[in-house]
């Protein structure tokens, strides 16, 4: 197992690590991915393309991996960026003692 793997399988990621899982899932469903360039800035719906059942499949595939609850629409409303679904996803993680420092 690799040191991701196995933080992972105990229960803790980093928030590096967390910020890896989020941009490759964010990069493989974005409609237009080549607008990421490594830049947590790009805008899900402006610059990558995603429209409002692209962020449907996002936000069930971000709850799926990291166990999330369903996110309500005012918070949802909220996340216009990578970096701010790397801080909402951290966030939870956090607060449930599931980010390693």
């Amino acid at each position: 197992m690799t040191e991701a793997t196995t933080s992972a399988a105990a229960g803790t990621r980093t928030e590096e690590e967390v910020r890896e899982s989020v941009t490759a899932i964010v990069t493989e469903l974005a409609p237009n991915p080549e607008q990421i360039e490594g830049a947590g800035d790009s805008r899900l719906v402006e610059d990558l393309g995603f429209h409002s059942l692209a962020l449907l499949e996002l936000a069930f595939t971000l709850e799926d991996e990291f166990e999330l609850p369903p996110i309500d629409e005012t918070t949802a409303r909220k996340i216009v960026t990578i970096d701010a679904v790397v801080d909402h996803v951290t966030g939870i993680l956090r607060d449930r003692g599931e980010l390693a420092s």
